[in-house]
């Protein structure tokens, strides 16, 4: 999407919450990626739309994302993972300030190792949101699957990378493995046989996978 759309469609949003603000301003201040505006807004209509009693969430920076999808369904219970101990207790402490702790649950550790945990826990789940590693995606989507009830929903954020993924002759050598990778993820959703992808473009690209079976 270009930048002149997206900002065009982050224009037309309502006006947010302060403590929404807040959190964004200090994301930007302290270089802590989270979804941009119209991403968000766009996620949190899913989950009105969806209204998951359970989600998971890999990748929590500062607790952003959590809070916005429980604002969008303050009936859900949220479980998100957070490998860095700063972001961590970061989150923490702002769930903790805007008191929803009862309803979101943050874990520290590695996310390949506690989707696994998770996993052999019996855990369930209607709404799965990946935002973390994006050369791990794949795996993530691996643990990640068989904890996702049927009719339920993986979203993936960040699956267009820049604009990268389409142009991957233009990708800056750093970032080529990831790209290729994003590509390959991307290619496996489409043609998953227990799911039905559609990517958006709006924001860095958010692919939502519906499990039919």
């Amino acid at each position: 999407m270009s930048e002149k759309l997206n900002n065009y469609l982050i224009e037309t949003l309502p006006q947010q919450h302060q403590w929404v603000t807040e959190l964004e301003a200090k994301a930007k201040a302290d270089n802590v990626p989270i979804m941009d505006r119209a991403g968000i807004h766009f996620v949190m209509q899913l989950v009105r739309m969806s209204k998951p009693a359970r989600i998971l969430e890999v990748g929590t920076a500062i607790g952003y994302s959590a809070l916005r999808m429980l604002d969008a369904n303050p009936d859900s219970s949220i479980v998100t993972i957070e490998k860095d101990k700063e972001r961590y207790e970061e989150a923490i402490t702002t769930i903790d300030k805007l008191n929803r702790q009862s309803k979101i649950e943050v874990i520290l550790g590695d996310a390949l190792d506690k989707l696994m945990e998770l996993s052999l826990q019996k855990n369930t789940f209607d709404l799965i949101f990946i935002d973390a590693a994006k050369g791990q995606y794949q795996r993530f989507f691996e643990l990640a699957d068989p904890m996702l009830n049927k009719n339920g929903i993986i979203i993936s954020d960040n699956v267009l990378f820049r604009g990268y993924v389409a142009n991957p002759e233009n990708v800056p050598k750093r970032y080529e493995k990831m790209v290729e990778r994003l590509r390959k993820y991307n290619e496996m959703l489409m043609n998953h046989p227990n799911y039905t992808t559609s990517i958006v473009p709006i924001g860095d690209g958010v692919a939502i996978s519906y499990k039919q079976s």
